[in-house]
């Protein structure tokens, strides 16, 4: 009877070590594809998804940002449906980037109250959301504000930053130093923007001339961080378009790492 007794032991113990020296899993990044989800057809005529997705290489792609994730040890995926408080359970940063309008798609995945509450109720349990609009005339802000006002964020569907040709002067914004997320960089290009109106919980992490850029929300244990343009768009952080002194690319890098230090999930 000892001897089974020292057995069980023994293999409970073991057991135990063993468990407690396997690596935790590694985050996870759910980019949208169900609120995002725009198609065009390729020179046979094939439909095939594009625009701020994760596999195109192209201007219009999140490829860079992508590798960014990847090097730093995060597990990238997709949801093509509408999340849920099931499918986002094993999510620790959600984004969702440039909600469709009709004319983006022909069937839409608006926002609505029920998604919302989801979304909600995710981030208050732990997870990290990201929410990147784009400016007035390319993406739909009418229902994607039920989601943003839960956070006290209100997308305005402005357009600041306008852009004349190559003048990258006039989509600039200083970084000033020591950024609380941004601490690596001084300078960085968003055009078209919208710009943004709080309430409380949301607060400001970054303005220029009185317009609220980019926003962050606290809510239960889980963090929202807002800005209205997709901005890590391949075209604007490759390092072939804008001049050397805009530093697209870094301020990724240090958006996505300011992204993993809110995980509590």
């Amino acid at each position: 009877m000892k001897v089974l007794a020292l057995s069980l032991f023994l293999s409970t113990g073991l057991a135990c070590v063993s468990v407690a020296q396997q690596p935790a899993k590694s985050p996870k990044v759910t980019l949208d594809y169900y609120y995002n989800n725009e198609f065009k057809k390729d020179h046979a005529g094939n439909p095939f998804r594009w625009h701020y997705i994760w596999n195109e290489t192209d201007n219009g792609g999140l490829s860079i940002w992508g590798g960014i994730f990847d090097s730093l040890g995060v597990r990238k995926d997709s949801l093509l449906e509408a999340p849920t408080m099931a499918n986002l359970q094993h999510t620790d940063i959600y984004m969702i980037i440039d909600p469709d309008t009709d004319t983006e798609s022909p069937h839409p995945n608006y926002m609505n109250e029920k998604d919302a509450r989801e979304i909600y109720n995710w981030v208050k349990a732990g997870g990290v959301l990201v929410l990147m609009e784009n400016d007035s005339l390319n993406a739909d802000f009418l229902h994607f504000n039920k989601l943003s006002e839960k956070f006290g964020i209100h997308f305005n569907g402005d357009s600041k930053n306008r852009v004349q040709g190559r003048n990258w002067a006039q989509g600039a914004f200083k970084i000033p130093p020591g950024h609380e997320i941004f601490s690596g960089v001084s300078k960085v290009y968003i055009k078209e923007l919208s710009t943004l109106t709080l309430k409380k919980p949301a607060r400001t992490v970054y303005e220029d001339g009185g317009h609220v850029i980019m926003a962050v929300a606290a809510v239960g244990k889980g963090t929202v961080f807002a800005v209205g343009d997709p901005w890590f768009y391949n075209e604007y952080v490759n390092g072939e378009r804008l001049t050397p002194d805009y530093e697209n690319y870094g301020a990724a890098v240090d958006l996505t790492k300011w992204l993993l230090s809110k995980i509590k999930r």
